[in-house]
């Protein structure tokens, strides 16, 4: 984030040193009315959508940061990443990414959006810079927030505010979003490449991902009435075709990014990891044949986290599964939020009594929704479940949504995972150290966030999970 307001700074000085020569009405001279000064709000849609599912299932963040913590995948080479050993690189550049290409890029849609009146954009905008700050603040803790973006030239040394905070501010984004949204508006479907234009839509997605937001809090705060007013008014999704997803295109570089790791690229040392094959083995769970490709003996074998002798001959490239061929097709969809998600969220909220309904029903729903988007028929049915049922069916739901699997296994505690062997720590991560260009640049703000939330370490705890 502050790179890119030195860039500007360094970008405009030279200009405004030669045009403070010109004459006063050079620019109404040259204005070519061919070349509009501003763009509809909407067309940022597009790019905003893409960046963040791309940053999300990328292959040192989703997979290695993500999905390999959670223990759903595994790396049989090259796995400093898998043993708690990021890259000081891939940290900067997610907090890059997230505030220079999502969330600052989501602010300008809004403010176009204010200007044209278009309330629909106005909530696409919001829902969109929330969903940001939530990632965001879920990896470091805590983050800039009421400072992060200043107009017109930005502020390079932004306090950091509480996770707390960053929460209260999220969560009223996502309020006024469904509240704009419902007013009315338009939105081009052609740039629209999440809902090719629906509002409505767009509102459940920022009403859903309410809930996924309030559930991740509600151990240190009630949340209950909130929870309920959401469950109450119905407008979340309701099905798979309402949840919140990119499908990527057949082709490179629009292709789904695994895929581009894996298969475009090569890389085949991402396999599956031990616990998710045993644990799909043991209950016979059919999305076993979807997930995992067999290995080279025809059997689907994972291996465990850790092991910094690899490839082995026990853990070798041939011996361990890799992934399924469904979550190699370079079609296969990007996921901000599902809808099997939802409903295992709202079964935990039943169970825990903060909302009404049967928890069962919630979980059957969950259940097979993920199996519906796997191809299977399956039907499961439930008359009573347990929050380590509904938590382990969450995570596997959530198979190569990284981040998100890892986020939630640390909330909810299941499945009981046992550190990385050989790992560089002795304990899962459960954030991201902060990037080392904030501990140069805004050193005061940096030292400051560090004394009030722990040191700035991996093992360091969030807020919502002390």
């Amino acid at each position: 984030m502050m790179n890119r307001y030195i860039k500007i700074i360094l970008f405009c000085l030279p200009i405004a040193l030669v045009t403070s020569s010109c004459d006063k009405d050079f620019e109404t001279i040259n204005q070519n009315p061919n070349s509009p000064t501003s763009v509809p709000s909407d067309l940022l849609i597009a790019d905003i959508v893409r960046v963040a599912a791309n940053q999300n299932y990328s292959s040192f963040v989703g997979m290695d940061m993500g999905a390999c913590w959670s223990q759903q995948l595994s790396k049989v080479q090259y796995n400093d990443e898998e043993r708690y050993g990021p890259r000081v690189n891939v940290i900067q550049g997610v907090w890059n990414t997230y505030y220079e290409a999502v969330i600052a890029d989501a602010k300008t849609m809004y403010d176009l959006a204010v200007v044209e009146e278009n309330t629909a954009s106005q909530g696409v905008a919001l829902t969109l810079q929330a969903y940001g700050y939530l990632m965001l603040t879920d990896m470091y803790g805590d983050i800039p927030f009421s400072e992060s973006i200043l107009a017109p030239t930005g502020n390079v040394t932004p306090a950091y505010d509480t996770q707390e905070a960053v929460y209260d501010g999220a969560l009223q984004m996502l309020t006024d979003a469904s509240a704009l949204l419902a007013a009315g508006g338009s939105i081009n479907g052609s740039a629209d490449i999440m809902y090719g234009g629906s509002v409505s839509n767009w509102n459940k997605f920022a009403n859903s991902l309410k809930f996924r937001a309030l559930m991740r809090i509600s151990g240190v705060r009630n949340v209950a009435a909130e929870l309920q007013a959401l469950v109450s008014a119905g407008n979340m999704f309701t099905s798979n075709a309402d949840e919140a997803k990119l499908v990527y295109l057949a082709a490179s570089p629009n292709a789904n990014p695994i895929y581009e790791t894996v298969v475009f690229g090569t890389r085949l040392e991402y396999k599956l990891n031990q616990t998710l094959v045993d644990k799909l083995s043991t209950d016979g769970d059919p999305r076993l044949a979807v997930y995992v490709a067999p290995n080279a003996d025809g059997i689907y074998r994972g291996k465990p986290a850790g092991i910094s002798d690899v490839p082995s001959n026990d853990w070798g490239y041939d011996n361990v599964s890799g992934i399924g061929a469904a979550y190699l097709d370079p079609t296969a969809p990007g996921y901000f939020m599902s809808y099997a998600q939802l409903e295992l969220l709202k079964a935990e909220a039943a169970v825990k009594g903060y909302i009404s309904g049967n928890a069962a029903t919630y979980f059957e729903n969950g259940v097979n929704a993920s199996m519906a988007a796997n191809g299977l028929t399956d039907v499961v049915s439930a008359s009573s479940v347990t929050l380590k049922d509904i938590a382990e069916q969450e995570w596997i739901a959530l198979f190569c949504q990284g981040i998100e699997s890892w986020v939630e296994q640390r909330r909810t505690g299941f499945p009981v995972l046992a550190p990385a062997q050989d790992g560089f720590i002795n304990a899962i991560p459960s954030r991201y150290t902060y990037p080392t260009g904030e501990q140069s640049l805004n050193a005061t703000s940096y030292q400051a966030a560090v004394a009030r939330q722990g040191e700035d370490r991996l093992t360091t705890k969030m807020w919502w999970n002390k």
